[in-house]
């Protein structure tokens, strides 16, 4: 794909079964209208889904496949993953379009859907939906989370494996072969790249601290207690939530409970270069989870309709 000087940046929901693509460079704010929408095919159900941008086609993973349609409900490729799971819960692929449109990477969870084979990341040809490139992962997860760094063409991947943590990988694709990197942690959720891609955001498994690491290599930069936030360590957690308002302003997310046992949650705005916190931050969510910062000091919540909403300071 070629970028236009002004290229789409395209977002998905799943709103009424269909999978709804919203053109974020409109600039519109409110509750967001869908660009196009897309009716998985006969039964499917999707748990993963992305969009291309020139909105003619629309991508999307079930438990059991990876399957492209386009806007008039015609299906034009499905890779199956095989052999078919019996198991419908635990285990959920994840598929994230890379930036060029060429590519769609799929996360497959095999080992937890019974296939009797490790993890598998995946590169498939969007064109044709034959696979490119493949890497087992010596991880048996629940799902997974795709980051697509904003230049180089790499992509950032986080496995949930419950209660066992949290692996993360980094991958490109380079002649058929898929160059595969593990970062050696297993108590780190990845929770959001810098807009310039020269950081990322991560949160202790045990949701004791957040941090910011330098890209690629993960260096830590800073790293922030629940204390820093004039909250008690011992009643009060970082919440895997949050990330880049802007390329100078990260929003970390902290919860805990009333003594009458009623949960809350807090966010906070923080300089990313230094770590400092700056002030608590209102982004007008009904949950810890309806959250979804743009890099450009907007952000997405999610409105009854199930569209989202891009919300601003103003």
């Amino acid at each position: 794909m070629v970028h236009p000087a002004h290229p789409r940046r395209i977002v998905t929901r799943l709103v009424d079964g269909a999978v709804c693509a919203y053109d974020l460079s409109a600039g519109a704010t409110g509750v967001l209208t869908p660009a196009a929408a897309f009716r998985p095919h006969g039964e499917d159900e999707a748990v993963s889904h992305a969009a291309s941008a020139d909105l003619h086609r629309a991508y999307y993973a079930t438990l059991d496949a990876v399957v492209c349609v386009t806007a008039e409900g015609a299906e034009l490729w499905r890779s199956e993953f095989e052999p078919q799971s019996d198991g419908r819960f635990g285990h959920q692929p994840a598929c994230a379009l890379s930036s060029d449109g060429r590519l769609l990477w799929v996360y497959r969870p095999d080992a937890m859907a019974g296939r009797n084979r490790p993890d598998q990341w995946v590169a498939v040809d969007t064109g044709t939906g034959a696979t490119v490139a493949r890497a087992d992962l010596q991880t048996v997860g629940h799902g997974g989370v795709h980051l697509l760094h904003p230049s180089d063409g790499q992509v950032l991947l986080d496995v949930g494996e419950g209660q066992d943590g949290t692996v993360i990988h980094r991958a490109s694709v380079a002649d058929g072969r898929m160059e595969l990197f593990g970062y050696p942690w297993t108590d780190r959720c990845l929770i959001d790249l810098s807009p310039d891609g020269r950081h990322f955001m991560t949160v202790d498994h045990e949701q004791d601290d957040v941090a910011v690491h330098g890209y690629p290599d993960g260096d830590v930069e800073f790293t922030l207690t629940v204390d820093a936030f004039g909250h008690d360590s011992e009643e009060v957690y970082v919440e895997w939530d949050g990330g880049y308002l802007t390329p100078d302003t990260l929003v970390v997310t902290l919860t805990g409970e009333t003594e009458d046992e009623e949960e809350w949650f807090r966010r906070y705005r923080v300089n990313a270069h230094s770590g400092r916190v700056l002030a608590p931050f209102d982004a007008r969510s009904e949950g810890p989870y309806d959250f979804t910062p743009l890099g450009d000091g907007t952000w997405l919540t999610t409105d009854p309709s199930g569209h989202p909403v891009r919300r601003t300071d103003s």
